[in-house]
């Protein structure tokens, strides 16, 4: 099997590296990727945003499977028109891809199904954001109802910046989503959809403020670790039982099918799961950490879910250990990053590349704001802590910056879920 992955960040990496792994793929390439897919895969050259550029590339280059990584390509229709062009596409058509392109529809759509989530409301006039902002509170949650890379929330107890973030984003011509606060901690379910049957992954749980003690603005992910020691036994049953598969069945109904991947991003709050947002893509960097377990071959997996076959395949297989991930970041991230500056021990064993390039003398540089993503496994949290943050010290990148409390709560055993 011909397997073209499209996108060029962390996500990507491990997705073919993972990929990588199953013998049944037989030719294996990454359009645009980075300097860390090219050690792996094929790299070609494509605007991942184009459709008719990525269906006129996997027909070129004969794939039998396009697996699409990120959010952006997704919403624009690449997977619709790879289907176009008959060859099978891991990920969701434009129409089912707005359960994340638009914040607003997937409140629609959970409130269809009768799904969990926090009550909202959509501003798209400056002149009614007061009277909005008055009917929230005392923690604001103002987020942008379209696509963000996850920095277009704000969660905050002060009503001034909750209004000046969402004037900010009304004066771009964004529409602005209120919510009320969730309480509990924050999980991660990835599930795999071939348009009716669901198959969960494990749960994770990801860091989006840029410091340690969630101190600091969101940004696209600074961490995450698989599993979850402290998850109710049966998270994931619940989850997929009361909210995936309705959210999947009512897509169906709408004749925005799901194929692909469905992200959902739960609180598990003192009422049970609820859902903080739907993502139509793996999720970064959740995706370095829960790979990172899976012991069944990937491109099987893509390749049956693409094709309506998830429910002929075998139970998923999993590493009893744990996995971390840590995030190094350029200077500036989450504001402007500095780019350009080598990086040194990029090709160490864990290591995956997100904003990376190589430059014509053959050194590797930064290219972006979230540059490496440091994965360490173990038999438990400590463990897959300790062996990231000893990569992490052998890396080094000028100006750069992570957390140094990625899973440390978990591992310590300090969180719990609220009681009823």
């Amino acid at each position: 099997m011909r397997v073209l992955v499209i996108g060029s960040g962390a996500r990507e990496h491990a997705l073919v590296l993972a990929v990588a792994e199953d013998p049944s793929v037989t030719a294996l390439a990454c359009a645009p990727g980075n300097a860390g897919t090219a050690a792996v895969a094929e790299q070609l050259g494509v605007d991942a945003a184009d459709p008719e550029s990525v269906s006129a590339l996997a027909k070129q280059w004969q794939a039998d499977l396009v697996v699409v990584g990120p959010e952006v390509p997704l919403v624009a229709g690449v997977a619709d028109a790879v289907r176009k062009a008959g060859i099978a596409c891991f990920g969701p058509s434009a129409s089912a891809a707005r359960i994340e392109g638009s914040k607003a529809f997937a409140k629609d759509v959970m409130a269809a199904a009768k799904v969990p989530t926090a009550h909202c409301e959509v501003v798209d006039n400056p002149a009614r954001l007061d009277a909005a902002l008055g009917r929230f509170g005392p923690t604001w949650v103002v987020k942008d109802d379209g696509l963000a890379a996850g920095k277009g929330v704000v969660v905050t107890k002060d009503v001034d910046v909750a209004r000046k973030h969402a004037l900010m984003l009304l004066d771009g011509g964004h529409p602005v989503l209120l919510e009320s606060f969730l309480d509990g901690p924050e999980a991660s379910l990835f599930c795999f959809v071939d348009g009716r049957t669901v198959v969960p992954l494990l749960p994770a749980q990801d860091f989006k403020r840029v410091g340690d003690g969630d101190a600091g603005p969101n940004t696209g992910g600074m961490g995450a670790y698989a599993p979850l020691p402290w998850a109710p036994k049966d998270l994931v049953d619940d989850v997929v039982a009361r909210i995936v598969q309705p959210v999947v069945d009512e897509l169906d109904n709408r004749g925005a099918t799901f194929s692909g991947l469905l992200y959902a991003g739960l609180a598990l709050t003192s009422e049970g799961p609820q859902v903080i947002e739907f993502n139509c893509r793996f999720g970064d960097p959740e995706t370095q950490v829960v790979l990172a377990l899976l012991r069944s071959p990937l491109g099987k997996v893509l390749h049956a879910t693409a094709t309506g076959e998830l429910a002929d395949l075998p139970p998923l297989e999993w590493d009893s250990g744990a996995a971390v991930t840590v995030v190094l970041a350029a200077d500036g991230y989450p504001g402007k990053p500095r780019t350009g500056d080598v990086i040194t021990g990029g090709e160490l064993e864990g290591v995956l590349h997100a904003g990376t390039r190589r430059r014509d003398d053959g050194a590797v540089v930064s290219s972006g704001g979230r540059v490496l993503s440091v994965v360490g496994t173990g038999k438990n949290l400590k463990a897959a802590r300790k062996d990231a943050y000893a990569t992490v010290e052998k890396v080094h990148l000028a100006g750069s910056h992570h957390r140094t409390d990625i899973a440390l709560l978990a591992a310590k055993g300090e969180i719990a879920t609220p009681v009823s």
